[in-house]
């Protein structure tokens, strides 16, 4: 977060330093488990190797195309680009590229590996929705999530899911072949056995990366939320873009909340297709939005502008 003016969260950056370290003992294991489950050493490294560059190097562009969102340049979209330029200024940060993802969902995220190459995302459900201080906030939570990295954290973060998740469903369906042709082989374990192991072993270190990356995306959001509030010094902007924001996800159809879900932990605010529904804890992208809009009032109190 060099040379930014949002506030600084040492809870968030030791949260990051941990989880990578975590992350990073986890996918070891992973290999080594994988190798002993029978797995070429070179198979598994190219394989790792590849998804974790792929992933790292096209986050934006997979996130940007599964959105069916577009770049937007200060012509098409002069107020939104004009809102941002402000922002950025206010916290002396580079300005991403804009996007804007054609959904009535009302949401927007952020993306991208560096700063270079980092994306803000609004949808047209949310720029029709919020009123212009409102959007203000959402577009500072968002870049807050630039300026703290945590963006990038999510995307390495995300990456042994991915793989481990991939190496889970094709073991199944290798297990359940060879089972079917009753392979054997005299000179060691039989196949389908290699693809159980590899299957044991993936949907461990899914369960893993998935957890730790779950504690990590509640805290950022919190975060997130604080450095907007403190540099726009509107915490209940913020507050009521949020209440709106999840109060008419009841209103969109299931279908394209589905569709928005697999991206919940880089929303805004998470796509959920029941009012009042609320997922363990253990599990969740996001705090619940009572804990955000407490904080966000906290903040407003301290700011002097009461509840």
């Amino acid at each position: 977060m060099a040379g930014s003016k949002f506030r600084s969260d040492r809870g968030l950056t030791s949260r990051m330093i941990l989880t990578m370290v975590l992350l990073f003992v986890v996918y070891v294991l992973f290999v080594v488990g994988l190798v002993a489950a029978g797995l070429n050493i070179w198979l598994v490294l190219v394989l790792v190797g590849a998804f974790a560059l792929f992933s790292y190097f096209s986050s934006d562009k997979i996130a940007m195309f599964s959105m069916g969102a577009r770049e937007v340049s200060p012509q098409q979209e002069p107020d939104l680009h004009a809102r941002i330029d402000r922002l950025c200024a206010m916290a002396d940060m580079a300005k991403p590229r804009v996007g804007i993802a054609r959904s009535d969902v009302p949401n927007a995220f952020a993306t991208g590996h560096s700063e270079k190459t980092s994306v803000i995302c609004v949808t047209t459900g949310l720029l029709r929705r919020l009123e212009g201080p409102e959007l203000e906030a959402v577009l500072a939570h968002e870049l807050s999530h630039i300026a703290h990295r945590d963006v990038m954290v999510m995307t390495i973060a995300g990456f042994l899911g991915i793989v481990a998740g991939f190496l889970t469903q094709a073991g199944l369906r290798f297990a359940m072949f060879t089972g079917a042709a009753g392979g054997r082989n005299n000179n060691g374990p039989a196949p389908a056995m290699v693809a159980l192991l590899v299957v044991l072993v993936s949907a461990v270190a899914w369960a893993l990366s998935f957890l730790l990356t779950r504690a990590l995306s509640r805290y950022r959001e919190l975060s997130a939320d604080r450095a907007a509030a403190y540099l726009t010094g509107r915490p209940s902007s913020l507050s009521s873009a949020l209440t709106k924001i999840t109060g008419d996800m009841a209103t969109i159809p299931t279908r394209d909340l589905r569709q928005a879900e697999p991206f919940n932990a880089f929303f805004f605010a998470p796509a959920t297709s029941k009012k009042g529904f609320s997922m363990s804890q253990l599990i969740a992208t996001h705090p619940p939005v009572q804990q955000r809009v407490a904080q966000l009032a906290d903040i407003s109190r301290q700011l002097g502008q009461g509840s």
